[in-house]
């Protein structure tokens, strides 16, 4: 039976730190087959840069996942296009640079990897996130053995909708972004495994990942501050999901966190 371990958001250089040192062992413990990473955040909190996702995968990451922070470190839509384990979203413009989704695969099975973005609160431009999950599932339907989706939005009624949309067509539907984890991780009837939010694997003493000192501030007065990237409690969140060979689809779910 696969088992896909996918982590959350990795924010600045804590959690990049705790995601290089502890993930080769992770994958041991957790018999993880396949190991998913959102890296959207790891440069600074904010994007990634091609070292970066170098590193993440030399130390045993598959797949680097992305969101809308993906064009924020200067130079990386001319680096993405060399990152053959790397997908940026698949519903942004067709004349962005970088692939719009993976396949992976161990043992003869193969595993389709895409993210798509919501389109509540989000700046960055995109398309129908169930249009292009539809699209996506049937493009990689023949390719692929199980196929998992991450919803990397902020409303977490636009994640729900996603989940039941796709269910019994994905392997998983995992969602991301807010980097607050959540406690709805389930396999839904068709078979899809679904979490709402994987949480982020970064400093916990924050606010999502960045010095909760200046961001109340900011809060209580409205003055505009630098949010640098918070150092304490810094665990790694995400899920582990058992795919069932012969369908496609999850038999198990089990949320995941690491505390430093």
């Amino acid at each position: 039976m696969p088992n896909i371990l996918f982590l959350g958001d990795v924010v600045g250089r804590p959690g990049r730190n705790f995601v290089i040192e502890r993930l080769a062992d992770l994958r041991v413990e957790l018999d993880a087959d396949f190991v998913v990473v959102n890296a959207e955040n790891a440069a600074g909190g904010a994007g990634i840069t091609k070292k970066i996702a170098t590193d993440l995968h030399a130390a045993g990451s598959d797949a680097i996942t992305l969101g809308d922070h993906v064009w924020d470190q200067k130079n990386f839509e001319n680096e993405i296009e060399q990152l053959e384990c790397v997908c940026r979203p698949a519903n942004l413009p067709e004349q962005n640079p970088g692939r719009s989704h993976l396949i992976i695969e161990k043992d003869g099975f193969h595993l389709g990897i895409f993210t798509v973005l919501g389109r509540n609160y989000l700046a960055l431009k995109s398309s129908c996130p169930f249009a292009m999950a539809d699209a996506k599932i049937k493009e990689l339907e023949s390719l692929c053995d199980a196929v998992l989706v991450e919803a990397h939005m902020e409303a977490t009624s636009e994640k729900v909708a996603l989940g039941w949309h796709l269910d019994g067509r994905a392997a998983a539907v995992v969602g991301t972004h807010t980097h607050v984890p959540t406690a709805d991780g389930r396999v839904l009837p068709g078979g899809t495994a679904y979490l709402s939010d994987a949480g982020m694997c970064g400093p916990y003493s924050s606010v999502l990942g960045r010095d909760l000192g200046q961001v109340v501030a900011t809060f209580l007065d409205g003055r505009k501050r630098r949010f640098p990237v918070a150092e304490g409690d810094v665990r790694i969140a995400g899920c582990l999901i058992e795919i069932d060979p012969n369908t496609g689809l999850s038999n198990k779910f089990q949320r995941i966190e690491l505390v430093k």
